[in-house]
């Protein structure tokens, strides 16, 4: 078997009592009772064989002697559950497995073996796939135990014989059609480097991060606690049986405050409270508010994730957004925590009170104790004792990126200077120098930057908050027009690649602007066609099935398919030059964010979580933080000229610096 080209492709179906889409897949397979129940492989595409290992049947010792073989690669659809799973009782390295579903994700296609089937036109059959789920609930669950079916716990094999022979259908069918994936994407192969990457990420997903759950704990009870006492006052105050149902709420309100209250809506309460005088109405709104505040969905989850050592595993996804390729958050949801505004002793209070369940305190000092648990939702992932946690962050990574694609001078120069984007920004829309920009033209300049890079107008400015930050809607058009007429290259850059987007449509040759190539790539017989973008690092962008046609201006215009971004659903969706500029450049800065990822880890760091543009180390050296801000700073080989920096500090709780 010396022959490189052997590849193995595997499905497993098991059994645990802990619930994976709540707990995740590495606390699922430390349950002491988790076990393997099929083990269906085919050997380089071949007839597809069962174990039933539940039943007693063994897996052939050749097929054992592959799982260790690194001549031998291993291939399944989400390859992180098969090779943890499997390694529970064989141990194999991850760089031997690869991933059909990173591969789908790469080529641009939902994720999900019926997703991906269904949009690369695989002849499928709904009602097995239905079958599938009733199945895995029957045999890979626990079940109540009712009289029916004897007071049982779970259902074996010989309790619904016909039903297990389904089964193993069903798992062979999953091998068959993830082999017949694997086949048609072949001929778009994933890079060697993003592999390289997958297994870094299978590495820091294992690795974990350790979490306070004695904190975790303390809000739970906390919580608890407060909500119970606000429903109490808000029954008390208002006579409704249930003052969270927003038809009663919004009938007793408009009686009493003697006019119609439309909706409950974050902004209508925040509203109403402002212009409710004192007294019963204005206090239930209150209430309301603070009760909307309490989350504590990610503590909960926290709870359910922690494995026996006390870490949280799993939470990152690897391409877990469509295209651009950046993670995405899992389980716990790391990319949307609340961010923290007390400084760090107050945090410190804090923590301690929540620990020691003291909400009489925690009233007192804080007043609202939602806010302050939502606060604190980060400071639960900790360092372990005797280490400590190196938070590192690109500074205003896409603006550096979008300036080195455009070759906007000024800007760069004030990145590889001062870095004061936007009091620079400022003086070039408004022609005031540097030094004398005010506080007020600083915020212009701030929600431009945040919002116009993209090809936005008067809307992205007012989505971006402009309205709260006291700028009125007439004076948001003059704003885009100052900032366009200071930014020339970027706005050129939003046109050369509608062009080039176009023009590789109507020709069918590539077109090549500013290091970015456009292609469109097809492959007939396998029913692939992309129209693709080829990144510096080498990495493409794929969107399916592109095409021309009108878009709701009446301007021609790309079309593909891709999951829609509300529903998900696989549909039509178009785009214009500066969404592919937003595509491209977070693409890039994807990628920098990933080349900072392996440096990290080759210069020896235990790398634990990183979410958007930050990096998070453990380590018990205080001065490893300034080795890792050197490697984040350091010229990426594939974009000479682009100045990076990273920003940093040392803690024993995550925050928000």
């Amino acid at each position: 078997m010396g022959d490189l080209s052997w590849h193995l492709s595997i499905d497993i179906e098991t059994f645990s009592s802990i619930d994976i889409k709540k707990a995740g897949l590495y606390r699922y397979v430390q349950s002491p009772d988790f076990q393997i129940l099929l083990f269906a492989y085919s050997w380089n595409g071949g007839a597809v064989q069962i174990v039933d290992l539940a039943q007693g049947e063994l897996i052939p010792e050749e097929v054992i002697r592959a799982l260790n073989d690194r001549n031998v690669i291993k291939h399944a659809y989400n390859a992180p559950f098969e090779w943890y799973c499997l390694s529970k009782f064989w141990p194999t390295s991850i760089e031997q497995w690869r991933c059909t579903q990173i591969h789908g994700l790469y080529c641009g296609f939902p994720a999900g073996l019926g997703k991906v089937g269904e949009a690369l036109g695989l002849p499928q059959d709904k009602k097995k796939m239905g079958v599938g789920g009733a199945l895995i609930r029957t045999f890979c669950v626990p079940c109540k135990p009712t009289k029916a079916n004897g007071g049982r716990t779970r259902t074996l094999p010989h309790h619904e014989p016909e039903k297990w022979e389904l089964f193993k259908q069903y798992c062979i069918g999953d091998v068959v059609a993830e082999t017949e994936i694997l086949r048609r994407l072949s001929v778009f192969p994933v890079p060697d480097q993003e592999w390289y990457l997958w297994f870094l990420d299978q590495r820091i997903n294992v690795r974990g991060i350790a979490c306070d759950l004695q904190l975790v704990e303390g809000a739970l009870a906390v919580d608890e606690q407060i909500t119970s006492e606000l429903m109490q006052e808000a029954i008390q105050l208002s006579g409704l049986d249930n003052p969270k149902s927003v038809s009663q709420l919004k009938k007793w309100l408009s009686k009493e405050i003697g006019e119609e209250v439309e909706d409950l809506r974050k902004d209508t309460v925040s509203g109403l409270i402002e212009n409710v005088e004192e007294g019963r109405a204005k206090r239930v709104l209150q209430i309301r508010k603070e009760l909307s505040k309490t989350s504590v969905k990610k503590y909960q989850a926290m709870q359910k994730v922690a494995c026996e050592d006390g870490r949280v595993r799993g939470l990152l996804q690897f391409y877990g957004a469509n295209r651009t390729g950046r993670w995405a958050g899992r389980l716990v949801q790391v990319h949307n925590l609340t961010k923290n505004k007390m400084d760090l002793e107050l945090l410190q209070y804090a923590r301690q009170l929540v620990q020691n369940k003291r909400v009489g305190m925690l009233k007192f000092v804080f007043g609202n104790v939602p806010d302050t648990l939502s606060q604190l939702i980060r400071t639960a992932f900790v360092a372990p004792d005797g280490k400590k946690l190196h938070i590192a962050d690109f500074s205003a990574i896409e603006a550096r990126v979008i300036a080195w694609l455009a070759g906007e001078q000024w800007r760069l120069d004030v990145f590889a200077t001062h870095g004061k984007i936007y009091e620079a920004s400022a003086s070039a829309m408004f022609g005031v120098p540097l030094e004398e920009v005010s506080k007020d033209l600083r915020q212009k300049g701030k929600v431009a930057e945040l919002a116009l890079g993209y090809q936005g107008a008067a809307g992205a400015l007012i989505a971006m908050g402009a309205l709260d930050m006291g700028l009125s809607e007439e004076e948001l058009p003059e704003i885009v027009t100052r900032w366009r007429n200071a930014n020339r290259r970027i706005v050129d850059l939003w046109f050369s690649f509608e062009k080039a987007a176009i023009e590789v449509m109507e020709s069918g040759n590539p077109v090549g602007v500013r290091g970015i190539i456009f292609a469109r790539e097809s492959h007939h017989e396998n029913g692939l066609d992309f129209f693709t973008v080829q990144l510096p690092s080498g990495r493409k962008l794929y969107y399916v099935s592109p095409r021309l046609k009108q878009n709701d201006f009446g301007k021609q215009a790309l079309h593909y398919m891709g999951p829609d971004q509300k529903t998900g659903k696989w549909t039509l969706i178009n785009t214009y030059g500066g969404k592919l500029v937003e595509n491209i450049v977070q693409a890039i800065a994807r990628d920098c964010l990933a080349t900072s990822l392996m440096r990290v880890e080759q210069a020896g760091f235990d790398t634990v979580l990183h979410v958007h543009d930050e990096i998070g180390i453990e380590s018990e050296c205080e001065a490893d933080l300034d080795k890792v801000l050197d490697l984040m700073g350091e010229e990426v080989p594939w974009a000479p000229g682009l100045p990076l920096k990273a920003a940093g500090f040392t803690t024993e709780f995550y925050m928000k610096d």
